[in-house]
């Protein structure tokens, strides 16, 4: 289930350019302004239903002043799943106020949501240079917080109060302008949980392209979650063979 026509924002983006006069061609000087310029389309389809992360709090909060309480300000979102990935920390809901708002932070689950009739559509942009390769693919998650909300959907059967999509823009150099000449939405629930690379050593980020990941899962969201945590937990032992391997066992024999 989704909200955003991803076929008109894909058609709509294509050719659009945004300004480059440093040169950067990485990070967030090259992110940051395609994210602005999908999230104002995104916002022309859906007006009212569509804002940052960091947004939806301040005006989910704002509009129950009266609610105080750290656990009482996070039951705010109804769903168990959401509240999880949305929300922020104990400390910072506890010194939140109209007088100090939350802003954006990097490490926020979404980039954008689309919520309609306590649905939340999360959307997350990324963004590739045109025959980029050879590089690490994009984190797209951590898959510690990803195992986390799969135990938290089947613990309290929500497996209809969100879905998570990336929209990834392929772009160009062009004279003091990058420009997209592609884009592609990938649903994070279509996905083969077993086609998901974890990287342990860069914060157990979940690393993929996204314009070669298949969109072939067949089965429902408890099937992909219970699926997902066979795979994050068969991959861990892997990891941790791997590391006693390199990093114990060749010192155990001078401590015995």
């Amino acid at each position: 289930m989704h909200f955003v026509d991803y076929e008109k924002l894909k058609k709509e983006m294509i050719g659009e350019s945004v300004p480059n006069s440093t040169g950067e061609k990485s990070g967030h000087t090259v992110a940051t302004p395609f994210e602005n310029l999908v999230y104002s389309k995104i916002k022309e389809q859906i007006p009212l239903k569509t804002f940052r992360q960091y947004e939806y709090l301040n005006n989910l909060y704002s509009q129950s002043p009266d609610i105080t309480k750290v656990k009482e300000r996070q039951a705010l979102i109804k769903s168990l799943s959401v509240r999880f990935l949305l929300n922020r920390g104990v400390k910072p809901t506890k010194e939140w106020s109209i007088k100090k708002l939350f802003e954006e932070k990097q490490n926020d689950t979404a980039d954008m949501i689309v919520v309609k009739d306590d649905f939340f559509e999360i959307i997350d942009i990324k963004t590739k240079r045109e025959f980029a390769g050879g590089g690490r693919p994009p984190n797209i998650i951590s898959a510690y917080k990803l195992a986390q909300v799969c135990t938290k959907m089947i613990d309290n059967n929500e497996f209809d109060t969100f879905t998570i999509n990336y929209f990834e823009i392929d772009w160009t150099e062009q004279v003091n302008k990058l420009v997209c000449i592609d884009a592609r939405v990938v649903n994070l629930f279509k996905a083969n949980p077993e086609s998901l690379y974890i990287n342990w050593t860069a914060g157990k980020q979940i690393q993929v392209s996204l314009f070669s990941i298949e969109q072939n899962f067949i089965g429902t969201q408890k099937d992909w979650a219970i699926k997902y945590l066979k795979h994050f937990t068969t991959k861990f032992k892997e990891n941790e063979i791997n590391q006693r391997a390199k990093f114990l066992t060749p010192f155990e024999k001078y401590i015995k």
